[in-house]
């Protein structure tokens, strides 16, 4: 029977702003399993609430305690999953969501972001967060329906490329900031090492298409996931689908060749699944299929396109 696990926010089983091969697991699991782990969200002390009793002492210990890389994410892991080699991999079902703080925050910050050259009044603003109502409320009133998901998801990478920042997405997942990765949603990731070494963090409570000041929501999330290895998959790069929707996902420095590796992975998965020839999942593509630009804001950009399922 599969067995259910839970990794605490502690700086034992925290690592921030970077992934590694070399790491130990926090936990090992048999595929199948399930694991609710917590996060606290990205950023340093600059970006926390300025009311210290908003603040809890648990998050004060990780950034005291954890030794920073060189990016700027906590993320809980890695998960060791029983049975999971190189060229498997990891199906990822994500099964809840839950927010562990009442506030958030939102910054323009130098050099980063979309526009940084035009946008150099650096600031943090912290919406407050009320689950009851399910919106967050922005310093100005506005509010906004809450969308919690995790902006990192990822398997560790390579051994050969030793410690690699959060803030860059590649091939094992990691810092993909999309939106559509929410409860429901399934991500299949290429596995590298032995284990496949799950991590999650970078909570967000609400993004747009594109992140494009620098930043979601930055929250703590807690997140549910079944972790499943799939020797039967043999894919090469990451991908996912909705209960209405596949997903492709393309990450590129240039958003123009993240598209067409989108465009292109859909092509192949819209293929291996139905018997079309090439040109006619082309042409599908065309009829139905949704680019949608995940973010431009994490050195390699992200597009990502969504195809309903009924075309199939």
């Amino acid at each position: 029977m599969p067995t259910h696990h839970e990794i605490p926010a502690v700086p034992d089983t925290m690592v921030l702003g970077y992934f590694d091969a070399a790491l130990p697991p926090v936990l090992e699991i048999e595929s199948g399993d399930t694991v609710t782990l917590h996060s606290f969200p990205a950023g340093a002390r600059a970006t926390l609430h300025p009311d210290p009793a908003r603040v809890s002492a648990e998050h004060l210990a990780v950034l005291d305690q954890c030794v920073p890389g060189p990016g700027p994410h906590f993320v809980t892991g890695p998960v060791h999953v029983r049975g999971a080699e190189p060229g498997d991999v990891l199906q990822v079902e994500i099964l809840d969501l839950a927010f562990r703080q009442d506030w958030g925050s939102v910054s323009i910050l130098p050099l980063l972001g979309t526009l940084p050259d035009e946008f150099t009044e650096y600031e943090t603003i912290h919406p407050d967060i009320d689950v009851a109502r399910g919106v967050c409320v922005l310093p100005w009133g506005t509010e906004l329906p809450l969308d919690p998901f995790f902006g990192i998801l990822g398997t560790a990478p390579p051994a050969a490329w030793g410690r690699v920042g959060t803030a860059v997405p590649r091939g094992f997942g990691g810092n993909m900031d999309n939106k559509e990765l929410k409860v429901g949603a399934t991500l299949y990731l290429p596995v590298y090492n032995a284990g496949a070494g799950f991590y999650a963090g970078d909570g967000h409570g609400v993004q747009g298409d594109g992140e494009v000041c620098i930043t979601a929501l930055e929250t703590g999330l807690t997140g549910t996931f079944r972790l499943t290895v799939r020797k039967d998959l043999g894919y090469e790069w990451p991908f996912a689908e909705t209960p209405t929707d596949l997903m492709s996902i393309g990450l590129h420095e240039s958003l123009d060749e993240a598209m067409r590796q989108a465009v292109r992975e859909m092509v192949r998965h819209v293929c291996a699944r139905t018997g079309l020839t090439r040109n006619q999942a082309y042409m599908l593509c065309s009829l139905t299929g949704n680019l949608r630009i995940t973010q431009t804001v994490d050195g390699n950009k992200g597009v990502h396109m969504l195809m309903p399922k009924t075309a199939l």
